[in-house]
């Protein structure tokens, strides 16, 4: 069965929610060009550019990552002796530090992958990302989905990001171990607490969660604010308060479910925590849509027991977009373009949804019976959602408000503050930094 409108609905409901709420050329990771190389780019031969990512492409078990390596291949055979690509690659925790001290450098990879909201905002201002409108409409706008995935990718009436992917974060199962333990998909708190309670008595460790890699905890903690009605916007504004018990409630939620957390938790990082799942230490994993390309890479087997749910108690999903910036200093931006071209044409979008499990973002149709089971599970979360909300560290006025959030929600896991406490030094730096 062929699948396309599903991805134009999501897309549309994603802007409805979202809204509402120096150097050019090789970075310091990247290998050094062959001297013959530079000689050619120099006298208008190859021209050599830089794409910096957050993940080792020659190493991963990740399928969308092994998906960007094919563009990278299909890129440089289609256009030898013209353009040259090179990966400039580090890990998901320091990928945004190492980019940073490179545009601090005047070595800003040509181009590089970018989360949407803020962190974006944050290349835009000072004009380290350059505005893509131009390009896009050469006709290439017009092979997305509707407009609407641009949504959180402009400013001041510019696009400066072109997405790659539409994903939801979720909740991961294992459908042995909730059959074994007598327990029913939860679709309210209560269930949750419930489900945990049962999938500990059986002798299964209930949750995986990554909280030495703070935005997975912050995630599960942007839920459960979620649940309380906090509005961000309100927040923003000073129409309402941190102090006001909701984000109060939310963190105390948030104790009480790290309680069914494994043990080393606080410690572990994202692959640690998603790894437990897969290999089937742990029941649920609470993360994005993304990882099925991970634990499906990692451990194929594990596709045909691995179910999907809602976050339960609440109505809306929350969705993001990976997406890529282009140097506005690069020196080559036609061959950046092309590059880019390359990651939304039909092949790449086709094996973002076959293979990698996630929504394409253009109007590619692709086989449903080929793709991942979990993408169908996924697509149901977001048909039975009311709408999207984004990443809270991403829908905050800053990326410093943001990191604020996730250390904070961290302190109050590891037992540093109370959840009152949380509610009062957040109520705190907003009046001091975001009004």
């Amino acid at each position: 069965m062929k699948k396309k409108w599903m991805a134009v609905v999501l897309s549309v409901a994603m802007a409805a929610t979202l809204l509402a709420g120096c150097g050019g050329s090789g970075g310091a990771d990247a290998p050094a060009a062959d001297s013959g190389e530079s000689a050619s780019a120099e006298s208008g031969g190859v021209q050599e550019i830089t794409w910096m990512f957050w993940d080792d492409l020659n190493a991963t078990e990740d399928l969308i990552s092994k998906g960007y390596g094919d563009v990278i291949d299909r890129f440089n055979a289609d256009y030898e002796g013209q353009y040259h690509v090179t990966a400039v690659t580090t890990n998901l925790e320091e990928y945004y530090p190492k980019l940073n001290a490179l545009v601090a450098s005047n070595e800003t990879p040509d181009v590089f992958i970018v989360s949407p909201g803020p962190n974006l905002e944050v290349y835009v201002e000072p004009g380290v990302a350059a505005p893509l409108d131009d390009y896009l409409a050469d006709g290439w706008k017009d092979t997305f989905t509707s407009d609407a995935v641009f949504s959180q990718m402009t400013y001041d009436g510019k696009i400066y990001a072109i997405p790659l992917n539409i994903a939801a974060a979720c909740a991961f199962y294992n459908t042995e171990m909730f059959e074994a333990a007598g327990v029913e998909v939860p679709k309210t708190w209560d269930e949750m607490l419930d489900a945990c309670e049962k999938l500990e008595a059986a002798g299964y460790t209930p949750i995986t969660i990554s909280a030495g890699t703070a935005w997975c905890l912050s995630m599960v903690a942007g839920y459960l604010c979620e649940m309380e009605g906090v509005d961000l916007a309100a927040l923003e504004d000073g129409s309402a308060s941190w102090e006001d018990g909701k984000v109060e409630s939310a963190a105390a939620k948030l104790v009480e479910l790290s309680r069914y957390f494994q043990k080393t938790a606080a410690g572990d990082t994202n692959d640690v925590a998603t790894a437990n799942f897969y290999n089937e230490e742990a029941a649920i994993l609470i993360q994005g849509s993304w990882a099925i390309a991970q634990i499906n890479g990692s451990n194929p087997d594990f596709e045909s027991k691995c179910g999907v749910f809602q976050f339960p108690g609440v109505d809306r999903v929350i969705a993001k977009s990976d997406s890529l910036a282009m140097s506005s200093s690069t020196k080559y931006p036609e061959a950046c373009i092309a590059f880019m071209k390359y990651f939304t044409d039909d092949t790449a979008q086709k094996y973002t949804a076959e293979i990698g499990g996630k929504i394409p973002v253009t109007s590619v149709e692709y086989d449903e019976s080929v793709a991942p089971a979990q993408l169908s599970y996924v697509m149901d979360v977001f048909s039975g959602a009311e709408g999207t909300f984004g990443f809270y560290n991403e829908s905050m006025p800053s990326t410093e408000a943001g990191a604020y959030f996730d250390d904070t929600m961290v302190s109050v896991f590891l037992g540093d503050m109370t959840p009152a406490e949380a509610a009062t030094d957040m109520e705190t730096f907003y009046a001091d930094n975001c009004r």
